[in-house]
């Protein structure tokens, strides 16, 4: 049995943070409907990269998830989301704060169709406040959060992640409060909640150590290429070799395994360097010992030096090693499922690992209102005909 057996879940959502959360809830075995535009869908589908000109990355969001086409501005369209509602958990949507009311969808209509509807909302500034009308994409919200200032180095223009981070936390989030509201009411027998998520407070809320610093000590923190400020020593080294890895300390007791893999027992009792609080007062020192004991050895050495005595070193991963490395394969994190078109497309697999009800991939992302007959036929009881004149009309 599937661990979320038995939950339903609208998806209205569109790119990538709110179906994502409902993403990792259809892996887990709820009953996902993803909803979209007739004209196109998700436009998801579409981003790249490519293959033959054809989107990769539709196969692994749109996976475990039926699709079904319904245009929610059409009168019948409408009337259609109506009847399933109450069919439904969970409504997960993310357009522009207000614009499921503009169609007659608001707070007072959903609780009445479905008074056990928990509805996640997911904006890039949230349901309140002045920016809550604005636009909200990934980077920029990003950006918002405090986070982009502290990345990259001091001297050069400050770095946005390379993927879409806060669109992937944000969708953590929303999976966690859904469950939580799920629980709120069905465990404890309380109401139904909607549930009020931005992209920008998700990495906002990792950031306490900004606020805290900035509260009692007035330091604006600034870019740096690593950890700065908390634990020493630590950060991205060059082996002999060329390979980069990284390396941290963030305990006394890390730091003494790693002066007993340097062989370097005088650090331990050097005063710039015998506690976390000297270590950070005299980073620059630290850092340039480590990095130069680093530089003597090839990789394979070092890692062999290190795992020995319990030091935390990683190789900093291209794709092509994580492809390549046995850890991976043995945790299955790459899965390769079937494809319609592919042939197969490898995807990250199921996270995290279930003991008795693991997660399960049944199919990559479906085409376009590949599940029209299906749902509306299941949950409506919608006949062929009934399907072939709203694809007519184009609400579907």
């Amino acid at each position: 049995m599937s661990v979320l057996k038995g939950v339903r879940v609208l998806d209205l959502s569109t790119v990538i943070a709110a179906p994502f959360a409902a993403g990792l809830m259809a892996d887990f075995g709820a009953d996902v409907i993803k909803v979209e535009m007739p004209d196109g869908g998700d436009p998801f589908r579409r981003l790249g990269p490519y293959h033959n000109g054809e989107g990769l990355r539709w196969a692994c969001m749109g996976r475990n998830k039926r699709c079904v086409t319904l245009d929610l501005r059409k009168p019948e369209g409408k009337q259609i989301l109506l009847k399933l509602l109450p069919q439904c958990d969970v409504l997960i949507e993310n357009f522009r704060t207000g614009t499921l009311d503009k169609w007659g969808f608001d707070k007072e209509t959903l609780a009445a169709v479905n008074p056990k509807l928990v509805v996640a909302r997911v904006t890039g500034y949230g349901q309140t406040g002045p920016y809550a009308p604005v636009a909200g994409f990934g980077t920029p919200a990003t950006a918002f959060s405090g986070m982009t200032y502290i990345t990259g180095y001091d001297d050069r223009p400050p770095v946005s992640p390379s993927f879409s981070l806060v669109d992937y936390v944000t969708g953590l989030y929303t999976t966690m409060s859904v469950m939580m509201a799920l629980y709120h009411r069905d465990v404890l027998h309380g109401k139904a909640q909607e549930i009020d998520l931005s992209l920008y407070e998700g990495i906002f809320r990792m950031m306490e150590i900004l606020v805290a610093d900035y509260d009692k000590n007035g330091i604006i923190r600034q870019r740096k290429p690593k950890l700065s400020g908390t634990s020493s020593p630590g950060g991205t080294y060059e082996t002999k070799d060329g390979k980069w890895v990284v390396l941290v300390c963030s305990t006394d007791r890390t730091y003494e395994y790693l002066t007993k893999a340097m062989q370097r027992p005088d650090l331990l009792t050097d005063s710039r360097f015998c506690t976390m609080k000297n270590r950070v007062a005299n980073d620059k020192e630290m850092d340039a010992i480590v990095r130069a004991w680093i530089n003597l050895y090839n990789y394979d050495e070092l890692k062999e030096i290190v795992d020995r005595e319990g030091v935390p070193v990683s190789l900093v991963y291209s794709i092509e090693d994580i492809f390549q490395d046995p850890h991976y394969a043995a945790r299955r994190d790459i899965v390769e499922m079937p494809h319609p078109t592919l042939g197969t497309i490898k995807m990250p697999g199921i996270f995290p690992v279930f003991s008795d009800t693991p997660g399960e991939i049944k199919w990559v992302g479906p085409e376009l209102g590949a599940h029209n007959a299906e749902v509306y036929g299941e949950l409506l009881g919608l006949t062929d005909s009934d399907l072939a004149e709203l694809k007519a009309q184009g609400v579907i």
